[in-house]
């Protein structure tokens, strides 16, 4: 009977052993395939959820796929901790073993934050961002026929056809109609990894932080 447990015992640490091995090289080839996917320097971390790992291998599909970009720059646009996850990840071991691209995911998220000097960088000439961390406000000057003049405003974050956009609310200062001169749009989409449209957005204590998502997505390598 000990001899019985002690069997079990070794049997038991020797899958897990080969259970951690084995989901450390399939991590390994998804921060590749993600890596070439997103045209990132470097390896993104990625993690794979949920236990036993050996389980979804052999079934080649993954529950949760979890990843982190760290700082993404595109279309001169710096992302601050892009991160994300693949969800219904398909990926045969087959696959996995040869390096073949045959790697789908049924849905993609991903959320990062735009700084406050990024925010700042896009804003129209003139037009000084700032905020509390919960509203942003806008102040400067425009033109009002020939003269320049001041102005303060609250800023309304809005996602717009996929992109993010900031327009002037409770403008004081000018005329309402002026408010369109302080509008802007961060000029980021289409740009972002996996082709993700942006879902939502809110100000955060950082700048923006935004959400993205996509449907049937492939992760080649």
């Amino acid at each position: 009977m000990r001899k019985l447990i002690l069997f079990l015992i070794v049997l038991a640490v020797l899958l897990i052993a080969v259970d951690r091995v084995a989901v450390a090289g399939v991590e390994r080839d998804l921060a590749n395939r993600i890596a070439a996917a997103t045209d990132i320097d470097g390896t993104p971390t990625v993690t794979i959820e949920g236990i036993p790992f050996l389980t979804q291998a052999v079934s080649g599909h993954y529950p949760e796929v979890r990843f982190n970009l760290g700082t993404f720059t595109m279309a001169s646009v710096p992302i601050k901790n892009l991160r994300g996850a693949a969800y219904d990840v398909t990926a045969p071991l087959a696959d996995v073993l040869q390096n073949r691209a045959n790697v789908q995911a049924g849905r993609v998220t991903v959320s990062g934050t735009l700084t406050r000097a990024t925010i700042d960088r896009f804003a129209p000439q003139g037009v000084k961002i700032g905020g509390n961390g919960r509203r942003l406000v806008a102040s400067g000057e425009v033109m009002v026929g020939v003269q320049k003049v001041k102005f303060d405003a609250e800023m309304r974050v809005v996602v717009a056809d996929g992109s993010i956009r900031l327009q002037a609310e409770k403008i004081e200062g000018v005329p309402a109609q002026l408010a369109q001169f302080v509008n802007y749009t961060i000029p980021f989409r289409g740009k972002l990894p996996f082709d993700v449209r942006v879902t939502g957005v809110e100000s955060v204590a950082d700048g923006l932080e935004f959400t993205a998502e996509a449907s049937d997505v492939p992760i080649r390598g």
